[in-house]
Formats: C-alpha cells, structure tokens, sequence
C-alpha cells in the first residue's frame, strides 16, 4: 500500500514540476525580451545624446574661431557669444555621429537663446526576435537636445571706447586681461562656452 501511495504521490507531483519549470522558463524569456528592448533603447538614446552634443561641440568651436577672428573688435562679441554670428550648421555632424551609434538621426537647429540642437534618432537594428510578437521589426527611438550657453560677460564698449586696450573678458571665475599687443594668451573653446544636454525644446 505504500509503494502504491508513493507511486501515486510522485504521479501527481510531476504533472506540478512541470508546470513550475516551465513557468520558470516563460519568466526567463520574458525577462530576456524585456532586456533586449532596454538594450535597444539605452542605445538609442545614447546615439541621440551623442548626436546633439556632437553637432552643439561643432557650433562651439566655429563661434570660438569667429571670436578670435574678432577679438580686436569688441563691438561684435556679443553677437558672437549669443550665437548669432555663424550659422547652425552642426547637423552634418549630428547625423556622422548618429550613423556611428547604428541610428538615423533627424537634427534640427533651434536658434536663440541659448541656441542649440534637438535631435531625434530611430535605431538602425530593431530589438530582435524574442517571445513578444512584432519586436523583430520594432526599431527604438529618442530624443534629445543640446545647448551652446556662453560662460563669459564684459563691459560693452561705449563710444568713447579706447582701440588701445580691449575689455576684460570674465569667464566663470576666471578673468581675462585682454592685451592687444598680446594675444598668445587667449581663452579656448571649453572657456567661452558651455555645451550640456538639455531636457525637451525650448521655447
């Protein structure tokens, strides 16, 4: 009578060993699916940060180039350090980046103040095969912008300006002592301006 209750026992926990294990196994696939499509996502959105940084970093340095292109005339800083001086042309870049990151980007200038850049990129793999049906073609997308702020400030010229001497440049908590018979010594890209990512448009 035991053996047979025994049998009967072991009869009836395997259907249950069954049911758990594969339960388990469902878990596990649905925790790959889901890792897959945050994968594809973190991709995503690192290629769009990186796309809008990169085409903010371009923009910057040909505002600096403009600047010291014009750093003996006073009277257009301003105009440089607000970003209307060059053009926004840092989408080439935006897109280079993208494409390196396995994304298509869609850049687009915002003018302004600050200016900068508002990315939208679309991964060029999809999340892949997985137990969710339709994620084989389901490509991720995401957004991100980047501003150019400048860090400095300076007393504008007036009309009675001295052409000798030029303003100093404050920058953060550094000061510049522009000399015009000197100009080895000047500010570079990072000190001008700031570039940072930034969350949604701006109006």
């Amino acid at each position: 009578m035991r053996q047979a209750r025994r049998a009967g026992d072991a009869g009836q926990a395997f259907p249950l060993y069954i049911t758990v294990v594969g339960g388990l196994l469902l878990l596990a696939f649905v925790y790959l699916a889901v890792g897959q499509a945050a994968a594809n996502r973190n991709g995503a959105q690192t290629a769009a940060d990186a796309a809008a940084l990169a085409a903010a970093l371009d923009t910057r340095d040909q505002l600096t180039d403009d600047w010291l292109e014009n750093v003996l005339d006073p009277e257009k800083w301003q105009d440089i350090f607000d970003g209307r001086a060059v053009p926004l042309g840092g989408c080439a870049r935006a897109q280079e980046l993208a494409a390196q990151n396995n994304a298509t980007a869609v850049c687009t200038p915002e003018p302004g103040l600050p200016p900068g850049y508002r990315v939208e990129v679309e991964t060029t793999e999809p999340v892949g095969d997985s137990i969710v049906p339709g994620t084989e073609n389901v490509h991720s997308t995401a957004t991100a912008t980047a501003v150019i702020e400048w860090r400095c400030d300076f007393d504008h010229p007036g009309e009675d300006a001295d052409d000798e001497t030029l303003p100093e440049l404050r920058c953060d908590d550094t000061d510049w002592q522009l000399d015009p018979e000197n100009l080895d010594d000047l500010p570079g890209p990072e000190d001008l301006f700031d570039v940072h990512l930034t969350d949604g448009a701006r109006q």
